[in-house]
């Protein structure tokens, strides 16, 4: 379907509404995209070990 058919059609279908229900049409204008997240580092290997081996430093530090 094409911008025109689909204007077209949107525009029967508004007259249509009209006519049947005798309501009014209030077109708005298209909501803007959301807006993208902040880009963040995903963590690599050793981000993730470094990560562990200083949980397990502060384990080890609550329990004694």
């Amino acid at each position: 379907m094409t911008k025109d058919e689909l204007s077209a059609e949107l525009a029967r279908q508004a007259q249509r509404y009209k006519d049947v229900y005798g309501g009014e049409v209030i077109t708005y204008a298209a909501q803007p995209d959301p807006e993208r997240k902040p880009w963040r580092k995903k963590a690599s290997l050793l981000d993730q070990a470094f990560q562990q081996e200083l949980n397990k430093i502060e384990k080890a530090r609550q329990s004694t």
